[in-house]
């Protein structure tokens, strides 16, 4: 029997439904991971009959209406209808409204005479903030990026080139003349893909770009899970700046974060009068340092919901890959947490189990739909097996953020090259570990914030010797294993600590120095995307050798990077020191010219210009266990790259 309340010109309809008995099955299951095509709110025709229909999990809610400026947010004219099979999810399809509705659903608990106006957890779009409404929306878009889907097996795998420049889209560029405005989705579109292709950068990963009511959380506390914020465009623009940057060859990672959401009370948080998407108990539930809520992993339609949003954004939006942020903070039950602060878990330990096996859970889903995508875990610790398939005992991701190469680099590079040598095993200790995962190197927005400055305010000694010590550890982590990741404004040098309320200092591109420590990362990710040894083999034993590590008193590395081809062979030396050094012979495993590839002291880098005039002959002269060597002038503070 149809069930219809009338008001105005807008009807409930109770006999329409999205949801089948399967669907049912698998959301109380906790395997249903396509849940944004059923539940929210999704307009539709029905009988000639514009409208939209809405579907709400909300099991402990008494009452559940549909308020908006349809209805004069009236809280008494629109009720959705409880459905009979003991899911929770309330629904009903209202006549008359569609695509741009703004609305919110009135929930009056069954526990503790509590009522409340909550957004829509699957809204497809909401509006700007302040406001908080969500907004009925449709995901038509015509994609153009058919060829770039097609071969992005080749483009994401790992033995392919990863070079990530990281972008907080608000305030990467602004416009200064129109009250300093973000720039929109589209406007981001073009002037991204140029600047990033220009750079040589094979993708950006975006800080998260679903919907937050605070700016200033950069999209961590976010309440948005499946709409792209507002701020900058609509979905289709934000559709249209992904299907841009596929057209030009450049990869889309979003940061996302189902660690925490916040506490507005228009989110996720106490949703219809009971803890629904967190644990109840705050020692497990709430979290200290960020002073959010934690996601309880152990309920069936958490998880439901968390694994549908990361496949929503790589099915509706096209996105490559997914780093998913504060992994750490999800493993262990005492993180930020003091003693009698935290619940052990059944076995007595610290590991969140649940978490862990949500985590195991995603990464099958993931991998199983898009196999040609990446999932990157932040994890901060030592746990074992983060990037290892599940079936062999790990989470199942697909690389890892090397935490530890990050603070023992920055740390060796700010000390004066004096001291240098006594912190020598701050530069070699990484390579004890670098192939127990598939390492990403990241200097991201985490090191330039907070009262850390920026990357050249790290490096000691004048003007000259700051740029000459950046362009070095820029030319070591592309020498170094590993993926690439830095973010934004590194790559000029930028002299202020990054500020979400401000343009990058672009106009700092004036200067010659500035310049120079560009051109030099250009270059470095043209060498790195060129050259097969140095990413084929980031993940194995096999495409790294030592030459020497041993020289602490000189401040000195070598080693040599191996391609697949193992005739494929690329020399890296380095010195970490503002010494010229004349006749300073390495050990090379064959004869013949080696060809230098690049030399961050050169002239066009703001360097000394100080090198080996593009090359130089192996001679017959036994050196570090190998027949042959060559004798290299080692530029002050500088990097070089030979091939053999």
């Amino acid at each position: 029997m149809i069930n219809r309340q009338d008001s105005g010109t807008s009807t409930v309809r109770h006999d329409i439904t999205l949801l089948t008995d399967h669907d049912i099955y698998l959301f109380k299951e906790g395997n249903h991971f396509t849940l944004y095509d059923k539940l929210g709110s999704h307009p539709l025709t029905v009988d000639g009959k514009e409208g939209t229909y809405f579907a709400l999990w909300a099991p402990n809610a008494e009452k559940v209406s549909v308020i908006g400026d349809f209805n004069g947010w009236n809280k008494g004219s629109h009720s959705l209808m409880p459905r009979w099979d003991g899911s929770g999810i309330w629904e009903g399809f209202i006549e008359g409204i569609g695509k741009g509705e703004v609305y919110k659903y009135h929930i009056v608990s069954m526990h503790n005479n509590y009522s409340v106006d909550k957004g829509d957890p699957f809204a497809f779009s909401w509006e700007q903030p302040p406001k908080t409404a969500s907004v009925a929306w449709t995901l038509d878009y015509e994609w153009n990026d058919s060829e770039w889907m097609s071969n992005r097996h080749s483009y994401n795998n790992l033995n392919a080139p990863f070079s990530v420049y990281e972008v907080h889209l608000g305030s990467w560029k602004r416009v200064p003349e129109e009250n300093n405005r973000f720039l929109t989705y589209r406007e981001l579109a073009h002037s991204l893909a140029d600047y990033v292709r220009h750079m040589g950068f094979t993708h950006v990963e975006l800080l998260p770009v679903m919907e937050h009511p605070f700016y200033g959380s950069w999209g961590y506390q976010t309440t948005g899970y499946f709409a792209p914020t507002s701020r900058y465009g609509t979905p289709q623009d934000f559709m249209y700046m992904i299907d841009y940057l596929h057209q030009n060859g450049i990869g889309v990672i979003l940061d996302w974060v189902p660690s925490h959401f916040p506490s507005d009370e228009h989110g996720l948080s106490y949703f219809d009068g009971t803890y629904l998407y967190e644990h109840s108990d705050p020692k497990k539930g709430f979290h200290p340092e960020w002073n959010s809520y934690i996601f309880n992993y152990s309920r069936n339609e958490v998880r439901n919901f968390l694994i549908s949003n990361a496949l929503f954004w790589l099915e509706k939006y096209h996105i490559d890959g997914l780093r998913v942020d504060a992994v750490a903070s999800m493993l262990y039950l005492d993180y930020s947490r003091s003693e009698g602060e935290w619940i052990p878990n059944k076995y007595g330990g610290r590991e969140d189990l649940d978490a862990i096996f949500f985590m195991k859970r995603l990464n099958e889903a993931v991998y199983s739909a898009h196999p040609d995508v990446q999932t990157i875990a932040e994890e901060s610790t030592a746990w074992p097996m983060v990037s290892r398939p599940t079936h062999l005992g790990g989470l199942g991701f697909g690389m890892k953020w090397n935490m530890g190469w990050m603070h023992d680099t920055l740390k060796y590079m700010s000390k004066e090259p004096i001291f240098r040598k006594y912190h020598h095993e701050q530069l070699t200790f990484s390579i004890w570990y670098a192939f127990s995962e598939n390492f990403t190197l990241p200097l991201s927005h985490d090191e330039v914030v907070h009262g850390k400055g920026a990357l050249i305010g790290k490096m000691p000694g004048d003007e000259w010797q700051r740029n000459a010590n950046l362009r070095l550890m820029f030319g070591y982590m592309y020498g170094h294993p590993g993926k690439k990741l830095l973010f934004m404004g590194g790559e000029f040098a930028q002299w202020k600590e990054w500020n979400h309320d401000e343009s990058l200092e672009w106009h700092g591109l004036e200067y010659p120095y500035h310049q120079g420590v560009q051109r030099c990362v250009r270059d470095l990710n043209h060498l790195y995307r060129n050259e097969p040894a140095l990413h084929e083999l980031d993940f194995s034993t096999e495409g790294f050798e030592w030459i020497d590590f041993h020289d602490w008193e000189e401040s000195t590395l070598s080693f040599i990077r191996r391609g697949r081809n193992t005739d494929d062979i690329i020399l890296v030396v380095c010195n970490f020191t503002p010494a010229l050094r004349y006749d300073y012979r390495v050990g090379v495993p064959r004869g013949g010219f080696w060809r230098e590839l690049l030399n961050s002291d050169a002239d066009i880098y703001g360097g000394s210009g100080k090198g080996n005039a593009g090359g130089i002959n192996a001679e017959p002269v036994p050196v570090q266990g190998r027949d042959f060597s060559i004798s290299l002038t080692l530029p002050p503070l500088g990097i070089l790259f030979f091939k053999g």
